[in-house]
Formats: structure tokens, sequence, C-alpha cells
């Protein structure tokens, strides 16, 4: 399941992420965190380790973990790692799958957050290869794209302007992708349920029950 959810960063720390993007002295060489395989497709900015740099990430994560529809969809157990990426003019990322394992934990789950407004760079777009053919994106700026991390994907090459991303990886509490559509489709209808005004009915019991327990059933917690 691919997910796009808009706004998953406030306005202010949208514009303090866009703030560092600009601070050519917070980045250097992407291919220095890339695997042997990665290394040889990767050619982009990443921000290095530093106190900044660090909270900045922390109030990411922070947002990150307390956004509804993150939670509902991923289920996170964990955010294993975050980056903070850049790819200026001729930047790319070829074609790969991410790592499996991330400081011993496994990944269920790859995210990018656009910090960059589409009409501010061009190409840069992601592209995620499905079963069904290849599909790009450019999603506004504070928008999130959610998918599994099991797919191939690439960044096509930037060809004007600059990209700003925060890239990561999630830790599910749901193994299984079809567990998690499931229960996110459940909450879809709880959600519809709740918004009408009579929320005492035996179908939204009934409903939470059923998420509950299949939350027990699948839960690697």
């Amino acid at each position: 399941m691919l997910l796009q959810i808009a706004n998953v960063l406030s306005p202010d720390l949208l514009k303090e992420c866009r703030v560092a993007g600009y601070d050519d002295s917070l980045f250097t060489d992407g291919r220095t965190s890339a695997g042997w395989h990665a290394r040889e497709r990767k050619y982009n900015l990443q921000a290095r380790a530093g106190k900044h740099v660090h909270a900045l990430l922390q109030k990411v994560e922070t947002a990150l973990l307390g956004h509804e529809l993150v939670a509902a969809a991923a289920r996170p157990k964990t955010i294993v790692r975050l980056q903070f990426s850049r790819y200026d003019q001729g930047m790319n990322y070829g074609t790969h799958v991410d790592d499996a394992l991330m400081d011993g934990q496994r990944t269920d789950l790859s995210f990018t957050v656009f910090l960059t407004p589409p009409m501010d760079y061009e190409g840069g777009s992601l592209v995620i290869d499905e079963p069904a053919g290849e599909r790009a994106f450019r999603l506004d700026a504070g928008a999130m794209l959610l998918y599994p991390s099991t797919t191939l994907h690439r960044v096509e090459p930037v060809t004007h302007g600059q990209r700003l991303v925060i890239v990561g990886w999630i830790r599910s509490y749901l193994r299984s992708a079809e567990a998690r559509e499931i229960l996110f489709d459940l909450e879809r209808t709880i959600a519809l349920l709740r918004q009408k005004n009579d929320q005492n009915t035996g179908e939204l019991e009934l409903l939470l029950k059923t998420r509950s327990n299949l939350l027990r059933l699948w839960a690697d917690a």
C-alpha cells in the first residue's frame, strides 16, 4: 500500500527544515551512509550528524509518530532511522531497494517527506516500481509518501533547482503488509462512524473489538 499524507509537518517545522536545508555547512556526500551496491547509484547530499541536525530530526520524528494517519497506516513500533537529504542540480539516486535491516531493526516501511514545493525544482521525481508499472511522485511541501520497504525505487535527476527531503524507515508492530492494510481500512471505517453523532452503536463497538483483537493476533510486540 502506497499512501500520500498531506501536512505531516507544521508550517513552523517545515520552515525550520527548509532553512537548515539551504545551509551548505550541514551537508556531506550522501554516499558515506550507503552500502556497497547503493553507493554506486547514490549521488546526493546528506546532513551530517550534529547537535542541530539531531534536534531537528527529533522534532520531525515526534511529529510523524503523533500524526493520526501515520499511526493508523504504519502502526510504527519505532522509526528506525531518519536522514535529511538534499539533491542539487544534476543529482539523483538510481534504482535500489532499501536495506532489510538498519541498526539491528527490520525495516517494513519507507517514507519520504517532501520539503520543497514542486514548483521550486524540476525533475527529482520519486519513482516507485509497482507490479502494474512505475509511478512518479512530486508531492507538496510538508507531504509524506509512505511505501513498503520491499519496493524498488529511484530518484530522477534534478534538472533545475534544489530538492530537499527527509527520508526514513519504520519498523511496524505488524510485519504483514496485508494486516496493516486491513487494520487501516478498519480505522477509516471507525473514523467515519465516529463522525456521526451517535457513537453508542453496536456496529462501532464490534469494530473496536475487532480492531483490538486483530492487533492482539498480529502484533509483533
